[in-house]
């Protein structure tokens, strides 16, 4: 209770930090060869799709959250060939699945990371992943893109990325909570109601709790690309450096 009290105490400055991006169309310049590979459709027609296609037919889908970089590149590529043939789910839960298996191989990590392996061998492994897992054909193809141009190394960011898109599309708010132990089932329920009353109902609350004793104690809750730090060990440093400043005693 007097966690949720504390939090709500703040609930101005964290309506003024609550943002959220607009949706916006993805690049036209997206890589021809990955959405060959992302839609399972032909060269052939996949040419005649861009070829014939109007530009109002591409606009029907737009990613819900503009992202940039490779790791950007390839999520936004996905969610549009993931949404378009309505797996958006499937496909996600099959990418943690395999991005938490290769945390727990340590064989498999280092084949991901290893550079010197040929694109050759290494499409052929995520296809032989793909089929033992039974992957949709989205999925099984986007493996195929990310190992033919090396990119597996970096599977575990774009998954992340597409991870955020898939809950911008839920209408979903991912908010990182950081306690030095777990919270209280009680506290967690109020955090979580708090939160949901500032963010409105058009959107969901998706709390994750991490575990960090350094923090000394209180939270600190992450949300968009803002943090509201509410940690002992911060209002200790700022306690400090205020006793650290000169005193003026004219």
């Amino acid at each position: 209770m007097a966690m949720a009290g504390r939090l709500r105490s703040g609930l101005p400055f964290l309506r003024q930090v609550l943002t959220f991006d607009t949706p916006s169309a993805v690049a036209a310049q997206r890589c021809a060869a990955s959405k060959s590979l992302l839609c399972p459709l032909t060269n052939t027609e996949l040419s005649r799709d861009f070829a014939t296609a109007s530009a109002s037919t591409e606009q029907k889908i737009k990613v819900p959250v503009t992202m940039f970089g490779v790791s950007g590149n390839y999520a936004s590529a996905l969610y549009i060939a993931a949404v378009k043939a309505n797996v958006l789910d499937k496909v996600e839960s099959e990418l943690v699945d395999l991005v938490e298996a290769s945390k727990r191989s340590l064989s498999f990590s280092q084949f991901m990371k290893d550079s010197s392996v040929t694109a050759d061998t290494r499409v052929k492994a995520v296809n032989e992943i793909s089929t033992q897992a039974k992957f949709s054909d989205i999925t099984k193809n986007f493996l195929a893109v990310v190992a033919e141009y090396g990119r597996l190394s970096q599977l575990e960011r774009v998954v992340q990325r597409f991870a955020e898109l898939t809950m911008a599309h839920k209408g979903e708010v991912k908010v990182i909570v950081t306690s030095v132990i777990p919270l209280p089932q009680e506290e967690e329920k109020e955090l979580k109601e708090t939160l949901q009353d500032m963010i409105g109902q058009g959107k969901k609350v998706k709390v994750e709790q991490k575990i960090d004793p350094s923090i000394l104690g209180g939270l600190v809750v992450e949300f968009g690309q803002k943090v509201f730090d509410m940690s002992i060990k911060t209002r200790a440093r700022q306690m400090e450096r205020f006793l650290r400043e000169p005193v003026n005693l004219e």
